[in-house]
């Protein structure tokens, strides 16, 4: 069988039951860095039948001698140097690949930095979309973003605390009132969250930024102003929108898809171009 286990993002402490009981018994473990994962089995006292590197460089590699073990009816346990494997780590391929193949394949559940940092942001959690990591290149990293946005509710992101600065700076011209949380080095003894806009989180930051971070933008139509208010349409532009609005609904589009439509080429919020194109359908009846 082959177990996905997950293993701490920080505190060595926040490891399973489970977890443990199945790296004692695992005939292979699979892991990133055999000596990041040996300080894990050390701390909990486990003493391991084999260790194998597998990580995003011999992933798939490792494909075929991981198929052959769990052929041969051995246990292979999988670990990431943190959290759950498969998130931005290694464990995608061989998941599906030993899936494909009829092997019995579990999840054991544990820690995992992105609902930990979703929840510690205090932004809304009822609906949430991971993106990843943030682009590297700085002019991609708005458009990323509001792509992300497009899916309604809060958006979570792994940053390098290298460019923490430019994306924060980006977002914070582009949303001036969009809440955000910067979660830094959760569970570990130096944790912090810093919450409020980017502008503020910026000023808030420690002059050298170190650790893992996580990033939690709010949902766009929860900000006070929000993406709407630093790019709102002036007079004229509003009356473009309605005589838009107004063609596209002529034309038999329903209200939501002409809506959508505008929203999406003009970047404006949904819910006021929505309204809008109501408005503009009482008209035309």
């Amino acid at each position: 069988m082959l177990y996905i286990c997950a293993t701490p993002i920080g505190n060595l402490d926040d490891v399973t039951l489970r977890v443990l009981q199945v790296l004692r018994s695992a005939d292979v473990i699979l892991c990133e860095d055999t000596r990041h994962t040996g300080g894990l089995l050390r701390r909990h006292e486990v003493t391991p039948r084999s260790l194998l590197s597998f990580h995003e460089h011999n992933e798939l590699a490792r494909l075929e001698r991981v198929l052959a073990l769990l052929s041969e009816g051995k246990d292979v346990a999988l670990v990431s140097d943190a959290g759950l494997p498969g998130l931005s780590d290694p464990g995608f391929t061989l998941v599906r690949a030993a899936a494909e193949a009829g092997f019995e394949v579990t999840v054991l559940p544990g820690a995992s930095a992105v609902p930990t940092a979703l929840v510690a942001s205090g932004l809304p959690t009822d609906r949430f979309v991971f993106v990843g990591f943030v682009p590297r290149a700085k002019a991609k990293v708005v458009e990323f973003l509001e792509g992300a946005g497009r899916a309604g509710g809060s958006v979570v992101a792994f940053e390098s605390p290298h460019r923490l600065r430019a994306t924060l700076e980006a977002i914070a011209t582009r949303w001036p009132d969009r809440l955000v949380a910067v979660c830094r080095e959760l569970t570990k003894v130096h944790e912090q969250v810093l919450r409020g806009t980017a502008r503020q989180a910026l000023d808030a930051l420690d002059p050298r930024v170190r650790g893992e971070v996580v990033l939690v933008l709010a949902p766009v139509e929860d900000a006070e102003a929000g993406a709407s208010a630093s790019c709102g349409a002036s007079p004229r532009e509003d009356e473009h929108v309605r005589d838009t609005l107004a063609v596209l609904l002529a034309k038999g589009f329903r209200t939501k898809e002409a809506a959508d439509l505008v929203a999406g080429l003009t970047g404006l919020d949904r819910r006021t171009v929505y309204a809008a194109a109501q408005e503009a359908k009482t008209r035309l009846s």
